[in-house]
This record gives structure tokens, sequence and C-alpha cells, in this order.
């Protein structure tokens, strides 16, 4: 017999749908609405009253008035939110900041405010309604559930709480989820990312799991360890365990690696949440692409990657997009953030309802040479090249070779196996073939004799684990970006010892 939880579960996850579902059949008007109710609501802001606010009317309006900027322009009006002044970028001062590292500039503080939480902890929860909406199994409430995730110990500075957006997040778990949540609170306090690994294993090993949740790479580090714990399959230690929901990268690289690890395969949904904002989410399973959130307190503009460093790019409304085109996506919100780019690229997959992939980092990609190659595109390359083989691949990356001892340059893969090819060359051609395929500039430029096929270089085992290790990454929301325009990666792993 269902338990009561379980059937609450199912009523709610009814509810959600069709809230969610009249949003997303309107969702011009829907987005209409958020851009005048926040554009109406900082008005009397520092940043409204600088950029003329009051006379933003419609989104030519805006454009005229707001560039877009990433984290670094928009620093000066931050450090003001940081330093304690109220009405800078939204009315008043935010509850937290969401501390993130910074490539250039050190930590980046993040606000997230009265009016832009709820928005975080929403689009999560939905994300589980509307998979028991769909399928049905509610007994992933009723059991064991796992989040991965950094610290929720808080710091304050200048009277405002920070930590990392999972440490934040943590805080607001639902009552009826609490005695189903692990780890314990004081094992997520736990700061070294393998001693927290290790106590987590040691405390969910015995209990009947139904959902894990993580960045697939930190989660295969659990699933291992917990193997080396009881010598058998995840799915056999975790016999109800139906769901794994993730983040932050693309799973199918891990996909056949999991369902070794597991036994057996089970469902995922994919979740699309940062520290500005959550801003999608898979809302069915035979369908990748997830529901952009367009009903949470945030607007979106959409700028063609190809253009994006043009003087003047054109910014586009959901009106104009296209499927299948790469855009940078830019988001004005309730927490303060105007027309900012997250640095995030993505493409449609579809137009009614909204929904998107994302498909790599404006600044992760690799163009030495002109061919603006991203990391959709080595992900599918990679992926073509293992079907119907039995090799894994634990972890990789891209890199330039723009000044080899002898020959053409080349594209450098340095790639952990789980299970190696026993023709390395023959896997070679294989991929560099299918991103031949996915890429013309990079064909042109084989074609032409400008560069010469890509070259594997082996990662050791737990290589790219070390290297985490060694730029104070491990664990948490951190992940090796999939390409570089450089070879700071590449230089490091070398430099480190970690290839073979």
């Amino acid at each position: 017999m269902p338990s009561l939880k379980a059937f609450f579960a199912k009523l709610y996850a009814a509810k959600t749908y069709n809230k969610i579902n009249k949003w997303a059949s309107n969702p011009i008007e829907t987005q209409k609405k958020v851009f005048q109710s926040l554009t109406s609501e900082a008005r009397s802001t520092q940043f409204g009253k600088d950029h003329d606010f009051i006379n933003i009317n419609t989104h030519e309006d805006f454009v005229k008035r707001v560039p877009v900027r990433d984290y670094e322009a928009l620093k000066p009006y931050v450090e003001k939110v940081v330093a304690g002044e109220s009405d800078i970028l939204w009315k008043g001062k935010p509850l937290y900041f969401a501390k993130t590292s910074g490539t250039t500039s050190g930590a980046k503080y993040i606000p997230i405010t009265k009016e832009s939480m709820p928005g975080h902890i929403e689009a999560a929860k939905s994300a589980i309604l509307l998979y028991i909406h769909q399928t049905g199994n509610t007994q992933i409430v009723t059991k064991k559930m796992i989040f991965l995730q950094g610290s929720p110990v808080l710091e304050t500075k200048n009277g405002i709480q920070l930590g990392r957006l999972s440490g934040i997040v943590a805080h607001y778990v639902p009552k009826y989820l609490q005695k189903n949540r692990l780890p314990s609170w004081e094992t997520n306090c736990i700061e070294d990312w393998e001693t927290k690994v290790n106590t987590i294993v040691q405390e969910t090993v015995s209990e009947d799991m139904s959902v894990i949740a993580g960045i697939p790479s930190w989660v295969q580090m659990y699933f291992e360890k917990l193997i080396d714990e009881k010598g058998q399959k995840v799915g056999d230690i975790f016999k109800n365990l139906s769901l794994f929901i993730f983040g932050g990268v693309n799973y199918e690289p891990y996909r056949s690696k999991f369902e070794t690890l597991i036994g057996r395969k089970v469902d995922s949904v994919e979740l699309y949440p940062a520290s500005e904002g959550f801003f999608a989410f898979q809302d069915q399973q035979n369908d990748p692409g997830m529901l952009l959130q367009l009903d949470s307190g945030m607007f979106y503009e959409f700028i063609v990657a190809d253009s994006f460093f043009d003087p003047a790019p054109k910014r586009l409304t959901l009106i104009d997009v296209q499927i299948g085109v790469n855009y940078v996506m830019i988001i004005s919100t309730n927490a303060g953030l105007w027309a900012y780019n997250i640095g995030d690229t993505i493409q449609f997959t579809s137009l009614a309802p909204f929904k998107v992939i994302v498909s790599g980092r404006i600044k992760h990609f690799i163009s030495a040479f002109g061919e603006h190659v991203i990391a959709k595109e080595v992900e599918q390359s990679l992926l073509s090249a293992l079907k119907s083989t039995d090799i894994s691949v634990s972890e990789f990356t891209v890199a330039p070779q723009i000044a080899p001892s002898e020959g053409l340059p080349y594209h450098e893969w340095f790639v952990e196996f789980e299970n190696p090819p026993s023709d390395i060359e023959n896997f070679e051609i294989k991929i560099d073939q299918a991103l031949q395929l996915q890429n013309s500039y990079y064909l042109d430029l084989i074609q032409g004799k400008v560069l010469k096929p890509l070259k594997i270089t082996q990662v050791k085992k737990d290589g790219f684990q070390n290297y985490m290790k060694t730029i104070g990454k491990l664990g948490g929301q951190n992940k090796t970006p999939r390409l570089s325009n450089d070879r700071k990666i590449a230089d490091t792993l070398i430099k480190n010892n970690q290839t073979i």
C-alpha cells in the first residue's frame, strides 16, 4: 500500500505540472511580464538610476541603455554590495553571496536576494516533481536520497552570509525530505573532499538509497569507493536505486561507465543550476532538452556565439531564436544581475516549449587556427568513436598543440581511459573523422593541411583527480574543462607527471 507521503507527492506533482504548463504554453508574454517587473522594481537602485531605467519600456530601450557585462565589468557595483551598501543592484541588501572561484579576479561574489532565492529552490523541487508526474515513481520520496555537494557552513561578510551555492541551498531542504536526506549535516560540513567521500561511504553503505545527485565525475568517485568497500555493484548495494540527478557537465560520456558501476540502467534527470540562477531542468525522460525557466524572475537574451566578439552583436529575445544555433546566454535577474554574461553557450532543442542543452563555455573552445571547436562537438565526437566498442573513458580534455617538435600542429587530446583501446591510432582516426563531420572549419583545416589529425596523450589513472587537487578544486561543484584555447591544463598534467 502506497505511503501517505507517496500519495501526496503524486498530487503535488500534478499540481506543479499544471502550473509550469501554464507559463510554458505562454512563453513570450511570460518573459515580457518578467522584464517589466525587473526594470520597474529596480528603478530606484543605483544601477537603475545610472542606466535610466525610468525610461525603459521595451527591450530596444534596454539594449540602448544597458550593455552586456561579465563579472569583471559589473564588479564596481558588486563591490559596493559586498561592502554593505543598500539599493545598489537590487532593492535592499542580498540575503547571501554565492562565492565562486573567478579565473581572473580571485573570488566572485554573486548576490542572492529574497526574491531570487525561491527560484533556486522551486526549480530543483519542480524537476523531481515533474519526474514523478511523468513516471509515477513515488518511491523516491519514501526512501533515502543523497546529494553530493559543498559544505553548508556559511561565513558572514558585512552582515551578509556567504558560501557555495550548494551549501546555501542545503539550508532549504523541505522538512518532509529531511529525514530521507543523506549525508548527515556533520558529514556535509567536512571540507576535505576525499575525507568527506570516505565518510559518506560509511554513512550510506547500509542505507536504502533511491536517489543520488551530484556532478558525474565526483559521483563516480563515490561509486568506486562503495564498490571497494562492499565488493558489489552499486545497484546490488542499493537495490532500490532508480534515479540519478546531475548537472554541471554532460552525462553522456559517463553513462556507460555508470551503468557498469551500477550494474543496470537507472533514470536520470539533468539540471542547469548556477550561482546566478537555476535556468532549466529536464522535464521528460525521453527528451534530453531542458525546460527553460521563464517564470523565475530571470529575463533572457541570446547572442549568436560566432558573432559574440563583434563590436556590437545583436541581442535576441526568445521570439528570435532558432533550433541548433550556438548562443551565448545573457541574463537579467531579481538578484540584480543586468545583461549579465554567465559565460555559457546553449542551443535550443525545442521552441514549443523552449528547451535547451548546454553546449559549452564561450571561453572554453579551441580556435587557435580559426576552427572554433566547442565542448559539445568534442563530446559528440568521442561518443561516436566509443559506440559499439568496449573502450571506456573516465575523463578527458583537449588543447591545441601549436608548436610541435616536428610536423604540422594538431589538437592534443588528454584522455584517462578506464578500458583503453588496443589500437590507439585507429581510435584517434575515429574521433578525428567524427569531429570533421561536427565542425566544417576543422574539416577545412585538416583537408588544407593546416592541421594534422588529432593525437591522444594518455593520462594515468586518477590523473585528473590529482590535477584538480593540485589547483585546490577537488570535489564539490568543480569540473575539468572539456577543452581550452591554451595549454595551461595540458602543461600542468605533463609537468606533474600525470601522463603516460
